[in-house]
């Protein structure tokens, strides 16, 4: 079972291809973006990795929350689900 990752405090200039890069050194990743400004302008500043296994998932947790990146440290946890809350 897949496990999505919330990447905050990323730095701009960073690429979903430099999340899945630096991600795929623990494990397998699914799927990396970037969360843009609407029409797809300047990075927001987070984003999402779906990881494959679980474990790995953790494990990222476990080796990146905390970790500086182009100056700036990382925060990563499990992304919360956008569901209805009411």
């Amino acid at each position: 079972m897949s496990v999505r990752l919330y990447i905050g405090n990323l730095p701009f200039e960073i690429t979903g291809e430099d999340l899945d890069t630096l991600f795929s050194t623990i494990g397998t990743v699914e799927d990396s973006i970037i969360v843009t400004q609407p029409g797809g302008g300047r990075p927001r500043g987070f984003g999402f990795v779906e990881m494959e296994d679980e474990q790995d998932a953790l494990s990222a947790i476990e080796q990146l929350d905390g970790y500086s990146l182009s100056g700036r440290t990382l925060k990563v946890n499990v992304a919360n689900s956008r569901g209805d809350d009411s």
